[in-house]
């Protein structure tokens, strides 16, 4: 059977567990950080997710068995004054690797993308996830930059 991609229902129970077993088994991969999601975070994912307003799911499903998920953010450009989207979480599982499931994921966000009239599509990458980045490079991704200086990625904890 062939692999079809299509939009998480945020209000759907069943495609809540979805959403937290494929980001859990994300989290539990090396590049993920390999410990997986908290008890906390894995109890309280699926609603959270369908509670925030700018986030959405793609999953990548082969005989109604998930294969991978792409989670989003919505965001804003001031300098383009446009929506942005933000591919967060971009997984395959292990056994599903190297079919070309990562590339239909990521055109599917393109296209969710531009429905939302999105002017780009943003991610971060660890640098030692060089799969990450020939699939990134693949689909057109270049590091980000302004006044020609590349962007760093930060954080505050709170």
């Amino acid at each position: 059977m062939s692999v079809t991609v299509r939009e998480l229902d945020r209000a759907s129970a069943a495609d809540q567990a979805i959403l937290v077993a494929l980001v859990d088994g994300y989290a539990r991969d090396p590049m993920g950080g390999g410990e997986g999601l908290s008890a906390e975070s894995h109890a309280t994912l699926g609603a959270a997710f369908a509670a925030h307003p700018s986030t959405f799911a793609l999953v990548a499903e082969r005989d109604c068995e998930p294969l991978g998920i792409a989670l989003c953010v919505l965001g804003f450009s001031s300098f383009a004054a446009a929506p942005t989207v933000n591919l967060h979480d971009l997984a395959v599982l292990p056994a599903a690797r190297g079919q070309g499931i990562g590339r239909r994921l990521m055109d599917a966000v393109d296209a969710a993308a531009a429905l939302r009239g999105a002017c780009k599509v943003t991610l971060e990458v660890r640098p030692d996830n060089q799969v990450g980045r020939n699939l990134y490079a693949a689909q057109g991704y270049q590091l980000s930059a302004l006044g020609g200086q590349a962007y760093l990625m930060m954080e505050k904890k709170l």
